[in-house]
């Protein structure tokens, strides 16, 4: 009823409506295409060139599922990062820095100190302006707490970033909700939510925490006459609800949104079509190749590293063997010098004793001309003792003398010979050094280095037998373990971060939503727990009802 409605309305709006053609230039991420766009019921700008966005009307459930191709993840994550950062939907502080943290890593990869220095998120727009001014932190301080997440996420390719993100944006409060403003029979003024849950009920003043929610298989028809919307539960006994929209474009989009969420909604819980299945088996294979070729550049680099290393610790080794044989060098020249010195001494001291030896002779031979010429006289032989007696002396010193000299001579060849010695030692020296610096660098291991950085692709090529999927199949069930346990991590993480930056919180700046956010946050309140409530009634009723039929007695006539 509600489709044959809206086909009906679409074709009398074809009527009252003159189309509207003009030229579009579409720019994408691989290509540009130009065409021509014929727009029936919009008003189109003025201004030239009209600028369009295209955006996902219709919200997943489970990221993680129903995103089957990185390209349209890619997409789907700028979207929600700008829903973000422009307050269309509410993010606590805490689970922004965690976020703008996964988007860090989406964008440059892993954090690296020597690249990733501080002021290098200077110019990015991460954190949505209300969050900034609640606190009394500088920009220096918001990357500080950014980079200490970032750096905590190594390893994580851009995919992968980007589906945490998503994982967390679609716990929030507001995500995916479309808000609409209507009233009731009383004439209040209320929001209509459509998200891919169900329709839900708030007040003006409260989006966060809804008054009434209609879960999508609870619902058994939509439908507006006009102005008036009607919500009809399975539940007969149940009161429709009724409300009133004052637009008629508003209309028709409530409409539309809700007849293709159900229609999602109610695709999610049965089994996928053949072509999604491919589609999700082909995902599932493009993601085990990237794996493993990832792990195939992770053993290369760390391969490369191995090498860089080792040839850093030869080239570490040979500048030392450079310094030894230089320093060697320089002692082998000391040496030289030193020995030359001692025997230009030692020449010397044996010229000395020489000439002190030959002094000798002629005092001895002096003595002894003394002697036969003493005979003339007593006082010439008195004067002869006394020089007799000065040249024996004199003899005697130069005797002496000669003996020190002499020994002075025997002790400066032997410090020559030393000499020579410790010459010869520093030549033996320097030979060894240069036969050890002179010889090939061992190669290294063939476990360290790579013999060649090339590598073949042809053994890159995967066989999935039924083995194979059974396999990945046990392993997406381990993933969603992993998940739970990683879904309690992340609250830990975000429970830390809150605690790290409420003392510089400023009270006085809170905006009505994060009053709301945190009631709810102590009460415990999440979209999830409401419709937890939601489907807990429903089945208590249901059973009730079974138990009543089941105890009153037949009235039919027999």
């Amino acid at each position: 009823m509600a489709s044959a409605l809206a086909a009906k309305m679409r074709l009398n709006s074809l009527r009252r409506k003159q189309a509207k053609n003009f030229n579009v230039r579409i720019t994408t991420m691989d290509a540009d295409m130009e065409c021509s766009c014929e727009v029936l019921d919009h008003d189109v700008s003025k201004e030239d060139p009209v600028t369009l966005h295209f955006l996902a009307k219709f919200y997943p459930e489970n990221a993680e599922e129903e995103l089957v191709q990185d390209i349209t993840q890619h997409l789907f994550f700028l979207q929600v990062i700008i829903k973000i950062l422009e307050e269309e939907i509410y993010c606590p502080p805490e689970a922004s820095v965690l976020l703008a943290s996964y988007a860090v890593q989406a964008k440059y990869g892993d954090y690296d100190p020597n690249v990733h220095k501080p002021g290098f998120l200077a110019q990015e727009e991460l954190l949505p302006k209300r969050v900034i001014n609640l606190y009394q932190m500088t920009p220096e301080m918001w990357e500080e707490r950014i980079t200490a997440c970032y750096s905590e996420h190594r390893g994580r390719t851009r995919e992968d970033a980007e589906m945490e993100y998503l994982k967390i944006a679609q716990d929030l409060e507001m995500y995916g909700i479309n808000y609409f403003p209507i009233r009731n029979k009383k004439g209040t003024d209320l929001l209509l939510g459509v998200d891919a849950l169900g329709l839900h009920i708030y007040d003006p003043d409260n989006r966060l925490t809804p008054k009434c929610s209609f879960p999508w298989n609870e619902i058994r028809n939509i439908s507006y006459s006009d102005k008036e919307f009607a919500i009809k539960p399975l539940d007969k006994k149940t009161d429709s609800f009724k409300f009133n929209s004052s637009m008629l474009r508003v209309n028709k989009l409530i409409l539309q949104l809700c007849m293709g969420n159900h229609d999602l909604f109610m695709r999610r819980r049965r089994v996928d079509s053949l072509e999604v299945q491919q589609m999700k088996a082909q995902a599932r294979e493009e993601r085990a190749r990237k794996r493993v070729e990832r792990q195939r550049l992770e053993r290369e680099k760390h391969l490369r590293e191995a090498a860089e290393r080792a040839r850093d610790e030869l080239e570490r080794r040979l500048m030392q063997l450079q310094d030894e044989a230089h320093m060697a060098n320089d002692a082998l020249l000391r040496s030289e010098e030193t020995a030359d010195l001692l025997a230009e001494k030692a020449q010397i001291a044996e010229e000395e004793a020489k000439l002190l030896s030959q002094k000798a002779s002629e005092a001895e031979a002096e003595m002894q001309r003394i002697k036969l010429t003493a005979i003339r006289s007593e006082e010439e032989r008195r004067l002869m003792e006394q020089k007799m007696l000065e040249a024996e002396m004199m003899a005697l010193k130069m005797a002496d003398e000669s003996e020190r000299r002499a020994k002075e001579a025997d002790q400066l060849k032997q410090d020559l010979q030393e000499a020579r010695e410790s010459e010869r030692r520093a030549k033996h020296k320097l030979l060894e050094i240069t036969s050890k610096s002179a010889y090939s660098p061992s190669a290294v291991p063939s476990h360290a280095m790579p013999p060649e950085l090339s590598f073949s692709r042809e053994n890159l090529s995967f066989d999935f037998k039924d083995t194979d999927m059974k396999r990945l199949s046990m392993e997406i069930e381990k993933e969603k373990v992993e998940y739970m346990e990683k879904s309690k991590h992340l609250q830990e993480q975000l429970n830390e971060l809150k605690t790290e930056i409420e003392s510089l919180k400023l009270k006085e700046r809170e905006t009505p939503l994060d009053i709301l956010h945190n009631d709810n946050t102590e009460k415990g309140t999440s979209k999830h727990s409401n419709f937890k409530k939601v489907y807990t009634h429903t089945q208590v009723f249901t059973i009730h009802k079974w138990l009543s039929q089941r105890k009153a007695p037949s009235s039919k006539p027999t």
